[in-house]
């Protein structure tokens, strides 16, 4: 179903608006067998878009699942109202970090037992940044992105200054080359699955056998990809990974993030929040901290309830999906977004700034414009939602789940009728 998975420029010689539209015409006609084409089509309905909208910002926050509103009743009147205390037990909050991070952990490709939901991302990014670095003591780099969401950033300069360690900020292509020549100093490597601006999809797999093969661990950021495509965990031999749940999981915003250690760590693994929840017998109430045994020793405070459930009923949209048909199903949307912004917006001063090639791409593409600032909110008023990233990048997520050809040829319009 993919039209052009390895997007390539079209002339962007200027031409004439008949010879435009002529053009636009054949892309709708295109829109239109591909969605019909589109495996997972039936995915829409698991969603409550507002009608009329084009909803292209998903990456920033998924539209409402249509089971969450029920699910969140039930935890609010009859799991709250009347079970109250009770519902604790009775209902399974205690378990619920762990029990929905069984339901995230084949979205990671992470066999049972490696994943916990609670806290938020910051939180968790913290404590495992910690817990990683102690893993290799007497080593003094941590190796990261230049273009590093800002939390990671600020988060991997705290852990240092705590633990006094060195920040090395290297771009993701360049460090296999630079394990390699000081992978002895580095104790963790820490990188995002794929850069929150413009899209590209980083080397997950050759980046971990690097850092692996210098002796470091690794600590992946999983925000852009979890959802959007097959991640691999387990098969890459990943040390750690945490990742937020409002963006393509759809948990609503501000919804708890999930933290994934490999098994082979959690015995070693000393984490520096040592909340009563991560206790090995937390109703004990002991003066000193003993960690859960395996996963349940990232637990931290308590779990937010009505958040939780929220997300465990949103993750039910994947029910049934195939992660690799998922990925074809967002390289077809991301392929033919670029096609249409080449046929239409080249001339008019907009850059792609994704890469065009499939294995490159996650599931958003940026756009450059001088005048992105402006164009976002013109384009929320013609009910086409993206945003932004100052000074000059416009962002289209494209959730599979629930996104179309036709949405993407619709914001192709609009921009173009806005700047054209």
């Amino acid at each position: 179903m993919t039209p052009s998975n390895t997007a390539t420029p079209s002339n962007t010689a200027p031409t004439s608006n008949a010879d435009t539209q002529a053009t636009l015409a054949e892309l709708a006609e295109r829109a239109a067998k591909l969605d019909a084409a589109n495996a997972l089509a039936y995915t829409r309905e698991r969603f409550l878009i507002p009608p009329n909208l084009v909803y292209l910002d998903g990456n920033s926050l998924g539209v409402l699942p249509a089971a969450v509103p029920a699910a969140v009743e039930d935890a609010v009147h009859r799991q709250w109202g009347n079970g109250l205390i009770s519902s604790w037990w009775d209902e399974g909050w205690w378990e619920a970090p762990l029990r929905i991070g069984e339901l995230i952990a084949p979205l990671l490709g992470a066999a049972p037992g490696q994943v916990v939901a609670g806290d938020s991302t910051s939180v968790q990014l913290f404590n495992t940044l910690t817990a990683a670095a102690r893993l290799r003591p007497g080593r003094r780099v941590l190796l990261t992105d230049p273009g590093h969401f800002p939390t990671d950033a600020y988060l991997t300069d705290s852990v240092a200054e705590l633990l006094n360690l060195e920040v090395q900020r290297v771009p993701a292509p360049e460090a296999p080359a630079v394990l390699a020549e000081i992978g002895g100093d580095v104790c963790v490597v820490s990188y995002p699955i794929v850069d929150y601006r413009t899209g590209e999809r980083w080397d997950l797999p050759g980046i971990t056998r690097a850092a692996h093969e210098a002796g470091a661990v690794v600590l992946w950021d999983l925000c852009h990809g979890a959802g959007a495509m097959p991640i691999g965990l387990d098969e890459a031999e990943v040390d750690f990974a945490v990742g937020c749940t409002y963006k393509y999981l759809s948990g609503g915003p501000g919804s708890p993030a999930y933290v994934y250690i490999a098994a082979r760590h959690h015995d070693a693994v000393r984490h520096p929040l040592a909340g009563w929840n991560g206790h090995a017998d937390p109703f004990a109430m002991q003066d000193a901290y003993k960690p859960a045994y395996g996963i349940a020793r990232a637990r931290i405070g308590t779990p937010p309830m009505l958040s939780l459930l929220t997300l465990q009923a949103a993750l039910s949209a994947f029910d049934g999906v195939d992660l690799k048909e998922l990925r074809a199903a967002s390289l077809s949307l991301t392929g033919f977004f670029i096609e249409c912004c080449d046929a239409a917006l080249a001339e008019l001063g907009f850059e792609v700034a994704t890469p065009r090639a499939a294995e490159r791409r996650g599931s958003h593409v940026a756009l450059r414009h001088r005048d992105a600032v402006r164009l976002v909110p013109e384009l929320a008023q013609r009910s086409v939602v993206c945003d932004k990233r100052e000074p000059d990048v416009l962002r289209f997520g494209f959730n599979a789940l629930y996104n179309t050809h036709d949405d993407a040829l619709k914001a192709v319009r609009a921009l173009r009728d806005l700047v054209g």
